[in-house]
């Protein structure tokens, strides 16, 4: 097993305890001590060293290892699955992506979509699996105000506390047209693919398997159009696509953090090209600065300039900024 540098090691080290302390805490307890066990652990530090920068990041790493043991790992069966089965474990981080594909995310985007003219285009950039393609074929469940959307009584009811002047739709706008746009699309009609989304999920996070459970089963009954492309070189032509008379609505969740400074400003001025409406659902200072005081929460920006919310990356709560 090829060992880290002095320098390399401390920097990977540094990397999991800020997972451990900002990104895990007051989520997955599981999560926040193997982070930190796994920063000073020399064994599997040696490993992640091994990786290409890019292949070594928690999320990446413990789904990864809890696809091929079964169930989350530990620092013991960590070390285990290092030992035995390291070339194994590196085919996989290779060869997936965290592509978390948290379909309560449309709870914070629904407001903001509600408030556009219909009917709309959606087109999702990192669009995973796509199902966050969907929110009109789930039904919200915001504090005093329930939105019951479709008639399939096995879609997920996505629930999300509220801040703020949050202006919250009597119903769920019209969708003429939709589609995702993924460097490795999965497929919902894939047991492996599906597999892997179950993985990325953490322990100890109260509900989300069974809402990510109940929007697979949703979107396999009709599977919305996920793409293979570059979101910098293969989103004007998908754009030209959506019908002429709806609104086109550019957004994504969690995917600038994937790009360099150099590849942000090129999508932006992609995006601000198209004739659509913006929606960025990022890291705080991933667009604009920051404006939430936190570091694990997110910004719902409009046309790459308006901050008009923060949210919970996982989509359970909402602070409307007005």
């Amino acid at each position: 097993m090829p060992m880290a540098g002095h320098e390399e090691s401390r920097s990977i080290g540094e990397n999991y305890r800020a997972f451990s302390r900002y990104a895990a805490r007051g989520r997955s307890r599981a999560y926040e001590v193997l982070a930190a066990q796994v920063a000073g652990d020399p064994l599997v530090l040696g490993f992640l060293a091994s990786l290409p920068a890019a292949k070594r990041q928690p999320n990446l790493v413990f789904a990864a290892a809890c696809y091929l043991l079964g169930q989350p790992p530990d620092i013991g069966s960590l070390r285990t699955v290092v030992s035995a089965r390291g070339p194994e474990l590196t085919a996989v981080i290779q060869a997936r992506r965290t592509q978390t594909n948290e379909p309560a995310r449309c709870a914070c985007l629904l407001p903001a979509l509600a408030q556009l003219p219909p009917p709309l285009a959606l087109l999702e950039v990192g669009a995973s699996a796509g199902l966050t393609l969907l929110p009109d074929r789930y039904s919200y469940d915001y504090p005093g105000h329930p939105l019951i959307a479709g008639t399939d009584p096995r879609a997920p009811v996505l629930r999300c506390r509220t801040r703020g002047p949050v202006p919250l739709p009597r119903h769920v706008p019209e969708i003429r047209w939709r589609a995702g746009l993924d460097l490795n699309p999965l497929d919902v009609a894939s047991e492996a693919d599906m597999h892997w989304l179950e993985c990325l999920l953490w322990p100890g996070e109260a509900g989300r398997a069974q809402r990510l459970a109940a929007a697979i089963t949703t979107a396999r009954r009709d599977p919305p159009p996920v793409h293979r492309g570059d979101l910098l070189t293969d989103l004007p032509a998908l754009a030209r696509q959506a019908p002429s008379d709806a609104t086109l609505v550019v957004y994504h969740s969690a995917v600038l953090s994937y790009l360099s400074e150099a590849g942000r400003r090129q999508f932006a001025a992609t995006v601000s090209g198209l004739d659509a409406v913006w929606l960025a659902n990022e890291p705080a200072g991933a667009l604009v600065p920051d404006m939430t005081g936190d570091d694990a929460a997110f910004q719902l920006i409009r046309d790459g300039r308006e901050v008009l919310a923060v949210t919970d990356p996982h989509g359970t709560w909402l602070r409307w900024l007005g």
